[in-house]
């Protein structure tokens, strides 16, 4: 047999384990290129109106080359452990490790561009796609066309067979390295295994589940009042960080075994099938791939909190457009809004118009304030307040004492908090009034022109009273407020377009809310964009590693299945048994990366926009989803091993 016929026959032997491999490149390569066609896509910088997203996506397609190598490198190690036996076939034979080096190189070439070619079509075909996404999700008016640029296929080539240089020298080195001896050896020496739990490891069992649930705790303290001051908060968010990841190293390295065994032992070591498959599988695996799980595991909910948290600026668009621009279209001045109401009526276009009067004052908010960070800079005694008439919006029935405030954030209530009621000072030129504070309001009744602090609402006749001492230096250019709403939802496009067109929104704080609604899509949605594309990414490849780690432990466990299947248990009895033992691979790590983003996002989303569960839910299941596909394709991996056990 020549050697041509001998490398032809080993690509065919190998080929059903190199599949999901094989399927993991393409899908890297394609995407590499097409971000990286859309880095040199003119249409992405040059339409109008457009997004600057050159640098991100350059940055992006950094990231991605960053997680793909990680991963060739890692499977790579996991094939050539699993080819070490016939390794040392080859060199019993009589081949020299350099011949045998050439052999495996040039079988690797042949996988590695054939799928880096396939990668590249796909990515080029995928490209108009991904652009036309790109273009949907940050609302730009642009046209995708089908692009092939020199320029990326040329910086795909070299990135990827960089990393084929990088993968052939890791391959030298083990084989360099290697006796035959220690060839026959390397898959059971592979993966240590703990044949008894000793005092000290459950105590490190139990130190990382506290760890895990300490950085969770601080993690609900960060601004809920207890940290006052920026460097405490600094000095808990760094502690949540480093407990939550040793917490999650611990977990695997003792905590999984612990509770095992503990369950072990409540049955009396009396175990099922089932158990015997799963339980004890688990018990024994899993320290030794502690740090890849605790990698996988930390990153899994990095990526899921980052798409959380860009999911939620982005999804929170419209909302917060609406707080800072109440109506459709908001004017401080009536020479530009009676302009734009007569160009309305000249379109046929039917509207109707709020007119509210905005003054400015002085609240001594002391005696009301719950929390107030140390490095907050604005003086409760002294806060800056807009303040409106009952008569300007519904719902408000006030005596002359009282007064709500209206329009406070989120964010606002997080760095300096409102009791629920108290005395409260409105400070004019020369008089103070001094009102009863009844409770804060979410709506936003005034654009964000006359400030970003809440809105004061109080009696009418307080009103004009404040209004005949008003202290000019802090009053504003334009006290009035003007709203036009459009009443057809399909003639606030057509609006919106004679907004743009007649310049109005070049004028000082004139404002369109669907403008700021596609500016907020706009920013936040490269970003959504481009973090969805690198955790899919890593979904992929690290859903790809556990995989190959369980088709390892299968072709291991294969002579206890031949056991097992000659006692008399069936297929579907030893397949009960191994979907438990997948649920708990797959389930532990996705669980416990699922709680770390939950925990992250829940600590500090309300910076991002106004909506927490819905878009947390959504980015949750979707990664559920995907990432459990590859959880049943390992099911589908051992029951070809244990239908091939006998």
């Amino acid at each position: 047999m020549s050697i041509n016929q001998l490398m032809l026959r080993n690509l065919k032997k190998n080929l059903k384990n190199y599949y999901l491999y094989i399927f993991a490149l393409m899908f890297s390569v394609a995407l590499y290129f097409a971000f990286v066609t859309l880095q040199y896509d003119p249409a992405l910088d040059e339409t109008k109106g457009t997004i600057k997203g050159g640098a991100a996506i350059k940055a992006a397609s950094i990231l991605l080359v960053g997680i793909v190598t990680v991963f060739l490198l890692y499977a790579n190690n996991i094939f050539i452990k699993r080819r070490s036996k016939e390794i040392g076939l080859f060199q019993l034979v009589g081949m020299t490790k350099s011949r045998i080096f050439r052999i495996l190189s040039a079988e690797n070439l042949i996988l590695y561009y054939l799928s880096l070619a396939i990668g590249i079509f796909l990515g080029f075909s995928i490209s108009k796609l991904i652009l036309m996404i790109l273009f949907k999700i940050t609302k730009v008016d642009g046209i995708a066309s089908l692009t092939f640029s020199g320029t990326a296929l040329t910086q795909t080539l070299i990135v990827f067979s960089c990393i084929y240089g990088v993968i052939m020298l890791m391959n030298y080195i083990f084989i360099k390295r290697q006796s035959i001896l220690s060839l026959f050896h390397v898959v059971s020496s592979s993966e240590s295994r703990v044949k008894k739990l000793s005092l000290w490891e459950m105590l490190v069992g139990f130190i990382g589940i506290a760890l895990i649930i300490a950085g969770y705790y601080v993690s609900t303290q960060l601004f809920n009042g207890n940290l006052t001051t920026m460097m405490h908060l600094f000095l808990a968010m760094i502690f949540t960080l480093g407990s939550v990841i040793i917490g999650t190293y611990l977990f695997y390295k003792g905590s999984v075994s612990t509770i095992a065994n503990l369950i072990r032992k409540k049955k009396g070591g009396y175990l099922n099938i089932n158990e015997v498959l799963s339980l004890s599988s688990i018990m024994f695996r899993m320290k030794s791939n502690s740090v890849l799980l605790t990698i996988i595991t930390t990153v899994s909910g990095l990526a899921i909190g980052l798409l959380s948290l860009s999911y939620i600026s982005y999804y929170s668009a419209e909302q917060i457009a609406k707080n800072n621009v109440p109506a459709n279209f908001s004017f401080v001045t009536n020479e530009a809004a009676n302009r734009f109401e007569e160009d309305l009526k000249a379109n046929g276009i039917p509207f109707r118009e709020t007119k509210i009067e905005v003054l400015q004052a002085v609240m001594n908010a002391e005696d009301i304030i719950g929390m107030k960070m140390e490095e907050y800079t604005q003086d409760p005694k002294a806060m800056s307040v807009s303040v409106i008439s009952e008569k300007s919006v519904a719902g408000f029935d006030l005596a002359k004492d009282e007064m709500y405030l209206t329009g406070y954030s989120d964010i606002m209530m997080k760095f300096i908090s409102m009791k629920d009621s108290g005395p409260i000072e409105l400070i004019g030129n020369k008089n103070t009034l001094y009102m009863q504070y009844l409770g804060m309001k979410k709506d936003y009744p005034i654009s964000r022109y006359f400030g970003g602090s809440p809105v004061a609402v109080v009696d009418d006749s307080v009103f004009k009273e404040l209004k005949g001492d008003l202290n000019p230096s802090i009053q504003r250019s334009s006290s009035l407020y003007i709203g036009v709403d459009i009443k057809e939802g399909k003639d606030l496009i057509k609006a919106n377009t004679l907004f743009n067109e007649k310049k109005y929104n070049e004028e000082a704080m004139n404002e369109s809310r669907l403008d700021n609604t596609n500016i907020q899509k706009r920013q936040m949605g490269l970003a959504m964009f481009i973090v969805g594309f690198l955790g899919l990414t890593f979904l992929v490849t690290s859903g790809c590693i556990l995989y190959f780690k369980q088709m390892d432990q299968s072709e291991d466990e294969k002579p206890n299945y031949t056991i097992l299947r000659k006692l008399g248990f069936t297929q579907v009895d030893l397949l009960r048994g191994i979907q438990a033992k997948q649920a708990f691979n797959f389930g532990i790590p996705l669980v416990i990366g699922l709680m770390h983003s939950y925990f992250a996002v829940k600590s500090g989303w309300f910076l991002f926009g106004t909506e927490l569960w819905m878009p947390m839910f959504i980015v949750m299941t979707l990664y559920t989803v995907l990432y459990s596909i590859f959880g049943i394709l390992s099911v589908l991996y051992a029951k070809k091993v244990i239908q091939n056990a006998l």
